[in-house]
């Protein structure tokens, strides 16, 4: 089923309560956080929900053409969920060419069986955060981000990404949603005071892994060890939230920024691939 934007809250709460360090990486609080930058009615318009006896077993969100899913930790190998959302994604629930889900998902075997086939390859990444995290190098600082310095942050993240629609009205939508409470925005400033990389982080609360999402450095000054810098002021911030891991996922084409990763303390962690529907 479609939910409603008065649904948020509860499907917020709910999917926080399914990250776990002991499980592989999927769709988290922060993904819907950040599509909330669209507006509450679009974030609801664009997820998807299946539920057993009233409860909520798994949730997908439409990312352009992949629905990216979530499966209840203990129903991740339950072959009787995964059926019912290939049924339903064959009979047109979702609009999806490629589906997303957990490495530990029986969901791949039963889509599988039904000739979807792989797709993109992306290679997650998980930092501990049981140990605090060694501040940032001379001259750099951390700033978290409110309403009065969003413009900066936009501004940062416009600078690092091409082609991207991000502006303070939607940092405003995103910063309103019920994901945005374990949330923080941050800048990391030079010796200077210049707004150099940009990132926002989400919690799933105390206890529960952490991921950023997006993260940037102003092409401006590349080539300072900036990448590097945000992803591990990320990671300050999170610890400080009282997450237990931070966690980043990116396309595994993306050498330049899995190194980058990884010099900031991340550590690879088993590459998930998509599934592409059937022609």
């Amino acid at each position: 089923m479609i939910p409603s934007a008065s649904d948020l809250p509860a499907l917020v709460a709910e999917l926080a309560a399914w990250q776990r360090d002991d499980a592989a990486l999927q769709l988290h609080p922060g993904d819907l956080g950040w599509q909330q930058r669209l507006g509450a009615e679009a974030l609801a318009g664009s997820l998807r929900t299946w539920h057993r006896d009233g409860a909520l077993v798994a949730l997908g969100m439409l990312d352009g053409p992949v629905l990216r899913i979530a499966i209840e930790p203990h129903l991740q190998v339950d072959v009787a969920t995964a059926e019912a959302i290939a049924a339903d994604l064959a009979d047109g629930l979702a609009e999806a060419s490629s589906i997303e889900a957990s490495t530990d998902a029986v969901l791949h075997d039963v889509l599988a069986a039904r000739g979807w086939t792989p797709d993109e390859a992306w290679q997650p990444l998980r930092r501990d955060l049981a140990a605090p995290v060694p501040p940032l190098a001379d001259g750099l600082r951390i700033e978290l981000v409110d309403a009065a310095t969003a413009d900066e942050r936009v501004a940062v993240h416009r600078a690092s990404f091409d082609g991207g629609s991000f502006d303070t009205d939607a940092w405003h939508a995103m910063a309103a949603g019920p994901a945005y409470a374990d949330a923080r925005c941050l800048l990391v400033r030079d010796a200077g005071g210049t707004a150099v990389a940009a990132a926002t982080v989400w919690s799933a609360g105390a206890g529960r892994p952490g991921v950023l999402e997006p993260l940037g450095a102003h092409r401006d000054h590349r080539g300072r060890g900036l990448g590097t810098a945000i992803a591990v002021a990320s990671a300050i911030v999170l610890r400080d939230l009282g997450a237990s891991s931070a966690l980043v996922c990116t396309p595994s084409s993306n050498v330049r920024g899995i190194a980058t990763y990884r010099s900031a303390g991340f550590a690879d962690l088993p590459e998930r691939t998509d599934r592409r529907r059937p022609a």
